[in-house]
């Protein structure tokens, strides 16, 4: 059957509105299933008004259920990527996630040198996760210490990688500041460590933000689907400081906005699931109790 159409009176073009938002880019590996890496970023910098550009590390086959498959870029076509954004977009705050070798380190290290020195770099250094399993090279670590670690504005490691990083048992509130305080030496300007991989420290972070100490309480969300939280503190914070907070204000800011997205998390799959990014779009939660 064929269509018709009926010629319709002229009207008035709609005006053009365009917006200026601020540009974050985030470096990482991509996650088939949608959870983690990249695309967890690039909704969370959606869902906070920043636009969001990336350069793709890795390529993961993973689900709710695990990871199947894991294939590096080369340095080059990272490098590319990175420089194809900045040529052309006023990058207002850098992440990196999941760099897999020393290579794509190199890479991205010289990315970073890029950037005007005013600009935020978030170094999250994706190596071993909240579960135990290790996400990198063993010669990645020596070259994260040497290149990245000096040039992070904020380190956000978990336990795990706290230890790895620091070479210290960490086990407790002591523990978490003495971690800390070694990384910062390593050079990076502020250090928070996430508390979660802890047993009685589900929402609680540590920040060394470069002169104090800032114990940040927050809600503990009793979720299995967390799939993707350390990426998307990350990258809200990432959005936060590229809208001109500052790094208290925006840590706090991205602790709510993943407090919220694990509370109406995603129950899809066979395994752990994602959160909702969205979570904004829906109506206020009642307090809890």
């Amino acid at each position: 059957m064929a269509l018709s159409f009926r010629a319709s009176p002229a009207r008035e073009p709609w005006p053009a509105r365009p917006l200026t938002p601020p540009v974050a880019l985030t470096i990482g590996g991509s996650d088939s299933g949608g959870g983690a890496g990249i695309q967890a970023d690039l909704k969370t910098f959606a869902a906070l008004q920043v636009h969001g550009c990336s350069a793709i590390t890795c390529v993961t086959a993973q689900n709710t259920r695990g990871v199947e498959r894991v294939d590096a870029l080369l340095p080059e076509a990272v490098a590319a990527q990175v420089a194809a954004v900045l040529d052309d977009l006023p990058v207002a705050a850098l992440k990196s996630g999941m760099l897999l070798n020393r290579s794509l380190i190199v890479a991205t290290a010289g990315a970073l040198a890029q950037l005007p020195a005013a600009v935020p770099r978030l170094i999250d250094p994706v190596m071993v996760s909240r579960a135990g399993a290790v996400l990198l090279e063993p010669e990645a670590v020596a070259a994260y210490v040497e290149l990245l670690l000096p040039a992070a504005d904020l380190l956000t490691p978990n336990i795990h990688e706290a230890r790895l990083l620091s070479g210290l048992a960490v086990a407790d509130a002591t523990g978490m500041e003495a971690a800390v305080l070694a990384l910062a030496a390593l050079g990076p300007r502020a250090v928070l460590l996430k508390g979660g991989g802890l047993p009685g420290f589900q929402g609680v972070d540590l920040l060394w933000d470069g002169t104090e100490l800032h114990w940040l309480r927050g809600a503990w969300v009793d979720t299995p689907h967390s799939h993707g939280s350390g990426c998307t503190l990350g990258a809200a914070i990432t959005a936060e400081l590229a809208r001109g907070k500052g790094l208290l204000e925006a840590v706090g800011a991205a602790k709510t906005y993943v407090e919220r997205s694990l509370r109406h998390a995603l129950a899809i799959g066979g395994g752990q699931g994602p959160l909702c990014h969205w979570s904004q779009q829906l109506e206020p939660d009642d307090p809890p109790g």
